[in-house]
């Protein structure tokens, strides 16, 4: 774990806090999403359900430049904040209250997490929001909230990523720490061997949901093609692990098998995790 940190550490080392982001809106059965995409280099993702009297805020952005856009948007909205839920991007809450699934709460306080923002705020300073600093509470695996006339059904994500929970919005939306992406995945989602049935195990069970839309703290809304690709990828990956003997060779088995698809550059890392 320590070593993944200090990769992740790595990667947000080289990026722009200035905000280059964008909002897409989805209308939905009785709620509308807005999605906004910072632009980062982390891809991270904010989002806002709209419900008919109020909103429910998710993932508020971290640095100030995108807190400060995606605030204006919420302001023009013209609706009242019923709920501000953070699922693994604690952001931009300032002292409001948040809410957490089961166990998250305990854990952004702790070395792993806890250590990752104060080296944000070592190396990005002023360009940080403050980190929230208001009440908190937690919803139980397995329950379901309505906010905004909205209900909200909070589910163990990959149990890799724990305690990061997968969320089914109004029946319509899967959230989860990663939204599935028709990409070679990053060694900071699937980080072992053992995260890769993890991840095959949670994708099977997004599959599974009757669901429209599937987004995630990195990477915006995607549909159920992207989720059937990450399963088909994930098996791949399990396939060559089993045949390979080195980490080269699981390298050019990927990139025979998924010729030009973007992120190659993570193969490396993956690649890394899985043969260390």
């Amino acid at each position: 774990m320590k070593k993944l940190l200090l990769t992740l550490i790595s990667a947000i080392m080289a990026i722009t806090a200035n905000a280059q982001g964008k909002f897409e809106v989805f209308d939905l059965d009785g709620f509308k999403l807005h999605v906004y995409s910072s632009g980062d280099v982390m891809a991270d993702a904010s989002y806002i359900v709209e419900g008919k009297d109020s909103l429910v805020l998710m993932e508020e952005p971290l640095f100030k430049d995108a807190a400060a856009q995606y605030s204006e948007y919420v302001a023009k909205l013209g609706k009242p904040v019923a709920r501000r839920i953070a699922d693994y991007h604690i952001g931009a809450s300032g002292n409001h209250p948040l809410t957490f699934a089961e166990g998250m709460s305990s854990f952004v306080k702790g070395p792993v997490y806890g250590g990752m923002m104060k080296h944000f705020q070592q190396t990005f300073g002023d360009k940080m929001v403050a980190l929230p600093d208001g009440p908190t509470s937690e919803v139980p695996f397995g329950e379901t909230e309505t906010w905004a006339g909205v209900t909200f059904t909070f589910n163990h994500g990959a149990s890799s990523d724990f305690p990061a929970a997968a969320i089914i919005i109004g029946n319509q939306v899967y959230y989860t720490h990663w939204t599935p992406m028709k990409m070679h995945i990053s060694p900071l989602q699937v980080s072992s061997p053992a995260a890769v049935d993890a991840e095959i195990a949670a994708t099977e069970t997004e599959l599974a949901a009757p669901v429209k839309l599937y987004i995630g703290g990195h990477g915006g809304a995607t549909d159920r093609t992207a989720v059937e690709f990450k399963l088909a990828y994930l098996k791949k990956v399990k396939e060559l692990m089993a045949t390979d003997k080195t980490a080269d060779e699981f390298i050019a088995d990927m990139k025979a098998a998924y010729p030009g698809l973007p992120g190659e550059d993570n193969l490396n890392g993956l690649a890394q995790a899985l043969y260390k």
